[in-house]
C-alpha cells in the first residue's frame, strides 16, 4: 500500500503517526508515574487552537500555493537538478526562513500578539507543540518567498515546512532524552526547546530554530538548559482568562491599549514594532533589558559571595 503513495506523503505520514503514538505514550508515562505534565484543560486547549489553525490553514492554502507558485514561474532564477542537494538545500534554508519568521514573532509585537498563543500554556508536553499560532499561516509565506525565486516549487515548499514542523512538534517534551553532544549542536532538541518555552528571565527569546540550533548559536539567541532552578512554562506575565476568545486575543487587547494611550503617532507605531515589553515612557521593560539586569545581579551576587 505505502508504496503507491508519493515519498514525500510516505515521511508526512510516518511522522505524523509517530507524533500520536509518541503523544498517547507520553500522556500514559505522566499519569502512570503522576509527573502531571498534563493538565485536561490545557490539553483541551491545545486541540482548539489546533484545530483553529488547520481551518486557517485550509483557507488560505489555495492562495499561499499561487503566491509561491508564481513566483516561482515567474521569478525562478535556479534549477538544483540533483535530488538529494535539491531536497537538502531547500530543508536548510526553509529552516533558516522560519527561524527569521519566529525571531518576528518574538521581537515585533505586533506579531508576538499572534505568536503569544503558543506560548502561553504553563504545561510542556507534545500536545503544546500543537498550540498553534493561529493567524500564522496568513503571512508564512512571504517569509518562504525566496525559495520560490531559489527555483523550488510550491508544493515541495510546502511538504518542506511540513516535515520541518513535525520535528518542531518531537521536541516539546520533558523527558530527558539521552542524545550524543554532536546532535545538540546541530539539532533542535527537548532541552533547547524546554528553554523556548520558558519564562525564566535568562531563557526568555532563546533557542528559536525548529529543526537546526545552529541558526540560534550562529546569531546569539543560544541557551543551554543550564539554571539552577526548574524551567517555568508560560508567559512573564499570565493571563487570568484562558478562556477560547482570550487566549487568541489577550496580547491584541493588550497592544491596542497601550496604542490608544501612547501620547504621539511616533510611540503609537512604536507599540506595534518594537519587541514585547517596550514602553514609551520606560513603564515596562523588555526581554533584553531584563535580562541585562539579571545578569548585573548576578555577578553583584557573586563578587558579594567571594568577598563574604
Amino acid at each position: 500500500m505505502l508504496q503507491h503513495i508519493d515519498p514525500r506523503n510516505q515521511a508526512a505520514l510516518v511522522l505524523m503517526g509517530l507524533l500520536v503514538v509518541l503523544t498517547l505514550v507520553e500522556m500514559a508515562l505522566s499519569y502512570w508515574e503522576d509527573r502531571k505534565y498534563y493538565e485536561t484543560r490545557d490539553t483541551l486547549t491545545n486541540i482548539y487552537l489546533t484545530s483553529l489553525a488547520v481551518v486557517t490553514n485550509l483557507c488560505v492554502k489555495v492562495f499561499t500555493f499561487f503566491i509561491l507558485d508564481y513566483t516561482y514561474q515567474h521569478y525562478g532564477l535556479f534549477e538544483i537538478r540533483n535530488i538529494f542537494w535539491y531536497w537538502f538545500v531547500l530543508v536548510v534554508v526553509q529552516d533558516f526562513l522560519y527561524w527569521v519568521l519566529h525571531y518576528t514573532g518574538h521581537y515585533c509585537r505586533m506579531f508576538w500578539a499572534m505568536h503569544v498563543t503558543h506560548h502561553s500554556s504553563e504545561h510542556f508536553n507534545f500536545t503544546t507543540g500543537f498550540r498553534s499560532t493561529v493567524f500564522e499561516p496568513l503571512y508564512r509565506v512571504f517569509f518562504y518567498l525566496p525559495l520560490a525565486v531559489m527555483g523550488f516549487t510550491a508544493l515541495d515548499i510546502l511538504y518542506a515546512y511540513l516535515i520541518t514542523q513535525l520535528y518542531g512538534n518531537l521536541v516539546h517534551t520533558q523527558y530527558k532524552i539521552p542524545l550524543p553532544k554532536w546532535y545538540g549542536w546541530i539539532f533542535v532538541t527537548p532541552a533547547h526547546h524546554r528553554v523556548h518555552h520558558a519564562s525564566n528571565i535568562p531563557y526568555l527569546d532563546k533557542n528559536m530554530g525548529m529543526m537546526l540550533i545552529i541558526w540560534d548559536r550562529l546569531f546569539g539567541t543560544f541557551r543551554d538548559e543550564d539554571l539552577p532552578e526548574p524551567v517555568k512554562y508560560g508567559l512573564t506575565k499570565q493571563p487570568e482568562d484562558m478562556g477560547p476568545v482570550n487566549v487568541l486575543f489577550h496580547e491584541w487587547k493588550a497592544l491596542l491599549h497601550d496604542v490608544k494611550n501612547a501620547p504621539d503617532l511616533k510611540s503609537k507605531i512604536g507599540y506595534f514594532i518594537y519587541p514585547p515589553g517596550w514602553s514609551h515612557d520606560g513603564s515596562s521593560q523588555t526581554a533584553r533589558v531584563l535580562q541585562r539586569e539579571y545578569k548585573k545581579m548576578e555577578e553583584a551576587h557573586k563578587k558579594h559571595e567571594t568577598a563574604a
